[in-house]
């Protein structure tokens, strides 16, 4: 008898063990549990630590709690300026009621992650090409809103929303490329020809202060050299003064007209060419002086006189 009452008592022991380990649950720190019974909620959402269910007739459901990171794949759209793009982008949210999460959706995950996609080309249609590239904080916070809204029903909150690439076809990559050198080229331009009227109005005031001092543009000039012959170039190129310039100005006018009451003087007689021997009007012959103007030896007188066959001889 006695025996048989200790293998009754360790049967029901058994049994509760078995009992035990069948109704024990664990609920996890960032999870929340909740409890169906005979396939409605029951109770409140069960916390973390260890909790206790009706074996066969409860079921617990756990869900986490933590920030669920969701990538969202490329789509591609057509921009409000009718460009075509494609765009991914990252979902961030997090499950705030456990219940609503399993109870009034199916596959929450899954729910938002179709709800952002078609956020996402909702998005990129109504946006410009320039607002995908440099707008993109009110892009992110639209696209926040159009997916938090149906989301805070199912007991999610999206805590934020980040388009990542933006991708553009190659043509739309040159043209943007030609119109962001053109515009460079334009601003340089702009800043060329505002730094040319600067130094154009530097140079004027300049000049007007050397006008009252030549010396200063002297030493101007001599300044340049200095600079240009510190370089160590094979070539000098030295400017010629302004003075010399004027120099030669007054040194190509024409004469003065002469005034009233000046005599006027006759021009001078080219000298006249002294040949070697010249006849004299007696018929004397002479010498020319010598270049050094000494007079030449003197020759001497011939007298003709008639001849008596017609002819002359000379004594």
């Amino acid at each position: 008898m006695l025996q048989e009452l200790v293998g009754a008592i360790v049967a029901l022991v058994c049994v509760a063990l078995v009992y035990a380990g069948m109704a024990a649950r664990v609920v996890k720190q960032y999870e929340r549990g909740v409890l169906f019974r005979l396939g409605r909620v029951a109770g409140e959402v069960r916390p973390p630590g260890l909790t206790l269910i009706i074996p066969f007739v409860d079921r617990l459901a756990k869900v986490n709690m933590q920030i669920v990171t969701l990538p969202i794949p490329a789509q591609e759209g057509i921009t409000r300026d009718n460009v075509t793009v494609r765009v991914d982008a990252v979902v961030y949210f997090r499950v705030v009621d456990a219940t609503s999460a399993l109870v009034k959706v199916e596959d929450y995950k899954f729910a938002v992650s179709q709800m952002a996609q078609t956020s996402l080309r909702s998005i990129i249609g109504k946006s410009d090409l320039d607002d995908l590239l440099s707008n993109r904080e009110q892009l992110n916070q639209g696209l926040e809103l159009m997916i938090d809204s149906p989301a805070v029903g199912w007991g999610i909150q999206v805590d934020r929303v980040e388009i990542k690439d933006v991708s553009l076809p190659d043509t739309m990559k040159r043209s943007m490329a030609r119109q962001a050198e053109a515009d460079r080229e334009r601003r340089a331009r702009i800043i060329n020809a505002d730094a040319e009227l600067q130094a154009s109005k530097k140079l004027a005031e300049a000049a007007q202060q050397m006008s009252g001092t030549p010396a200063a543009l002297q030493l101007r000039l001599l300044q340049t050299v200095m600079a240009v012959s510190a370089e160590k170039n094979s070539t000098l190129v030295l400017p010629i003064p302004v003075e010399l310039l004027h120099f030669l100005e007054r040194g190509n006018r024409p004469d003065t007209p002469p005034t009233e009451g000046t005599a006027h003087q006759a021009p001078e007689q080219p000298p006249k060419e002294i040949t070697p021997e010249e006849t004299t009007p007696n018929g004397d012959r002479t010498q020319a002086p010598d270049l050094n103007g000494a007079p030449g030896p003197e020759i001497g007188r011939h007298h003709l006189t008639p001849n008596a066959g017609g002819g002359s001889r000379s004594d």
